[in-house]
């Protein structure tokens, strides 16, 4: 009978959809599962069906269009029949889309709008590796709450971000995207990025839906190989994999997508134990599951499937709620409850889910809430750069300072800027760029220019182009191979500078999606380039501008200095300058290891120990007889124009019981001539459990700001729960042992002490 009067309530005012009707809804029905359950009660199984399905706006975009043409999306988005689009940009466009819903379909279900808002929307931040650079966590919400204010001003309500798989082979060209090879670096990222996106009220019109992306072991794609296959164990899975992903649920992120790779065997959009099991009843999440572009049909190419509506049953089984442009379930899934393949039940859970997120982001109260065209007159474009260059500094990590050549000093009176990236204004924006506009990045030399005044004569050679060709997101980079007729010029200018910045690295598309690369070198004659160079100036500072870490090891031990600067995004060119010249001392530290050669891959600072971890003697160790194991730079590692100096670790207790804790102590010193910044690591080691751990494990971090001669104690308080992994015993728990704790400035430079765990 309560169904029922509900039911009249919603028949007699029209719909939940616009807003005029939604101020005659009960009081009864102010509770969103309470709505959510009527509206579910109002609808066809046909009309379910179209919740689950994704169109793209834009039928070129980013992948094939789908068989049906557009006019009969349009037809179906009149029925009711989509939940959502993707690419669909402008208030106007996202609008007259919504129209054609609200005017025509039967109970008036708002669509969502997605794009890929991956580091901005117009203004564009460091690629995500480069902004986990600066472990500034406020900076990061930063950036992406800016993001989603510019993604509301243009129609955009939902962004596939944040990108939260661990990686750590730099080979896969995706590493770009996400935050490294730490999964508890990455879980504090994800979480910074979603309380961006979404702040504190998705129903903030200025606020949008985020997603946890790619659920799950994307990053562990077999060989660095996009797309390819995931080999992890439960142990590798739960340890390293899924932590960020729980870290994301638990902060309320309205969605999750899942990934192309199979893992141990089964496509992860097909995959039952991770999207039923552990995302939705072990961890309770109630938002809904999105599948990657066309993943669903995909895994008729895995040989999981034979054909779509095979896939279909498969993927929505498993609890992949939204098909993503795959047409698999608009194809399949109505027949197949028809048949009774799927149990309707099923299908109203993933209504339900998606239904919720909608009222969560207030659109059954205002469809249009996000088509207003008065917020992008709101918005200061200006000051969000100033944001921009900010975080762009940040980021930046000093690899090497030989002789204190940086920052640049007074007495430099002639600069040579050298390289294929120097006056590049669109590499800068890197891959990902939303609506970031092609060559609106401040370039290195018009940073240093404008930083360098007009005593200092500068002079610029590109020396060689990086690639040749197109660059696009769909179109491969052709990489210059051969074109050296600009060396001549390059080293010309070189031999009579007093100082010399090459600009080298990586094109904007050289990195990203299908950008997996067996060399990670500086491409083409690059190399060659930089040789030539040292022979006549040996007075170098190499920037390099890259999305993923690079085999560097020629420049690391000849070059005295060496920047990485990433692909910074809008204000990159200010914010290299601003370092450069000693504006900003830098403090970023890197996210991810730097290998010597690029047979390291994959390289990560938490593996494990192994049987044989080193011997003076003979070489049937675990290791390499052509190059040592170590990185080139670890995870952590950074420089400053500063030096700072570690004390030894104090713990207020040796033993610490289940209930109990220890803190631990640390003094640090800056012990130079500036005043600087220090991102002060904990890591911890379990010596001895039920599973092989890793040598160590960052468990904490704190940045300090010390003048010259000025030294702080930082204290970590380590608990039972920082002590727990996922066990022998198939669940998360310590163990009663004793362990190690590190303090220091990288995984590598550490103190140690020890204490033990009693239980």
């Amino acid at each position: 009978m309560k169904k029922y009067i509900i039911l009249m309530s919603f028949l007699l005012t029209g719909g939940l959809g616009l807003q005029a009707q939604n101020s005659e809804i009960p009081s009864s029905v102010k509770n969103v599962e309470t709505k959510v359950d009527s509206i579910l009660f109002m609808m066809t199984l046909e009309e379910k069906v179209g919740q689950l399905v994704q169109y793209n706006g834009s039928w070129d975009l980013t992948g094939p269009a789908s068989e049906m043409g557009n006019k009969e999306k349009e037809e179906r988005l009149k029925k009711g029949l989509v939940g959502s689009m993707l690419n669909v940009l402008s208030v106007e466009a996202t609008r007259e889309a919504q129209k054609l819903v609200m005017e025509n379909s039967r109970i008036k279900i708002p669509l969502m709008f997605g794009y890929d808002v991956i580091h901005g929307y117009k203004t564009i931040f460091p690629v995500p590796l480069g902004e986990t650079a600066s472990w500034d966590l406020e900076a990061m919400e930063k950036s992406a709450r800016i993001a989603a204010i510019e993604s509301v001003a243009d129609g955009v309500n939902w962004t596939f971000s944040p990108m939260i798989d661990v990686s750590r082979d730099a080979r896969w060209g995706r590493i770009m995207e996400g935050s490294g090879e730490d999964p508890y670096l990455t879980s504090l990222v994800g979480v910074a990025k979603i309380k961006g996106y979404q702040g504190d009220d998705l129903s903030d019109s200025t606020t949008i839906a985020a997603t946890a992306k790619h659920f799950a072991g994307y990053g562990f794609a077999e060989a660095g190989r996009d797309y390819n296959t995931a080999n992890v164990g439960e142990y590798e899975l739960h340890n390293f994999i899924l932590p960020p992903f729980k870290a994301a649920a638990d902060a309320g992120v309205a969605t999750f997508m899942n990934s192309f790779n199979t893992i141990d065997g089964t496509p992860a959009t097909g995959s039952k134990m991770l999207q039923r099991d552990i995302l939705k009843r072990d961890w309770n999440w109630n938002g809904f599951v999105v599948s990657d572009w066309g993943s669903i049909t995909e895994m008729i190419y895995h040989g999981f499937s034979k054909d779509k509506k095979h896939a279909a049953e498969i993927a929505f089984k498993a609890g992949s709620d939204m098909d993503m442009e795959g047409g698999a379930y608009e194809a399949g899934l109505l027949e197949l409850v028809e048949e009774g393949e799927i149990d309707e039940s099923l299908i109203d859970d993933a209504v339900e889910r998606i239904l919720r997120v909608k009222f969560k982001m207030g659109l059954f109260e205002d469809p249009y809430r996000y088509s207003n065209p008065e917020l992008a007159e709101q918005i200061s474009y200006e000051e969000h750069r100033e944001v921009a260059r900010d975080i762009a500094r940040k980021s930046v990590v000093l690899l090497k300072n030989e002789d204190d050549i940086l920052p640049i000093k007074s007495e430099v009176q002639k600069m040579a800027i050298i390289g294929p990236l120097a006056a590049d204004k669109d590499t800068p924006i890197g891959n990902w760029r939303a609506q970031g506009e092609a060559n609106s990045a401040v370039s290195v030399l018009e940073g240093i220019k404008a930083a360098a005044g007009d005593n200092v004569e500068i002079t610029y050679a590109e020396g060689a182009p990086l690639g040749i060709g197109e660059r696009s997101f769909l179109m491969p980079l052709e990489i210059n191979e051969t074109d050296k007729s600009g060396f001549a010029d390059a080293i010309s200018k070189a031999e009579n500078a007093d100082l010399v910045i090459m600009v080298l690295g990586e094109d904007a598309f050289q990195t990203g999606e299908g950008r997996s690369q067996a060399k990670i070198g500086l491409a083409g004659v690059q190399q060659e380039l930089l040789e030539e160079i040292y022979k006549v100036n040996q007075n170098i500072a190499l920037v390099l501008i890259n999305g993923r870490p690079l085999e560097i090891t020629w420049a690391a031990e000849n070059i005295p200095a060496i920047v990485e600067a990433w692909q910074l995004g809008s204000e990159s060119g200010h914010a290299i300058a601003d370092v450069l010249f000693g504006k900003y001392n830098p403090s970023g530290k890197l996210p991810v290891s730097f290998p010597k050669a690029v047979g390291q891959e994959p390289l990560y600072y938490n593996q494990q120990n192994t049987g044989r971890p080193y011997s003076e003697e003979h070489v049937t160790f675990s290791s390499y007889t052509d190059v040592d194991k170590e990185p080139l730079y670890p995870f952590g590692f950074g420089l400053s124009y500063t030096d700072f100096e570690y004390g030894e670790i104090q713990l207020s207790a040796e033993e610490m019981n289940a209930n109990g804790e220890i803190m631990v102590s640390v003094p640090v010193t800056n012990t130079g001539d500036v005043a600087g910044k220090e991102v002060v690591q904990l890591y911890l080691r379990d010596l001895v459990a039920s599973k092989a751990r890793p040598i160590k494990e960052l468990k904490g971090f704190e940045m300090i700001e010390l003048n010259p001669g000025e030294t702080k104690t930082v204290e970590f308080i380590i608990d039972e729960e920082m002590l727990r992994f996922y066990s022998a015993n198939k669940k998360w728990e310590s163990e009663a042992g004793d362990f190690e704790v590190f303090v220091g400035t990288n995984s590598r430079d550490l103190k140690k002490a020890e204490f033990t765990l009693n239980k």
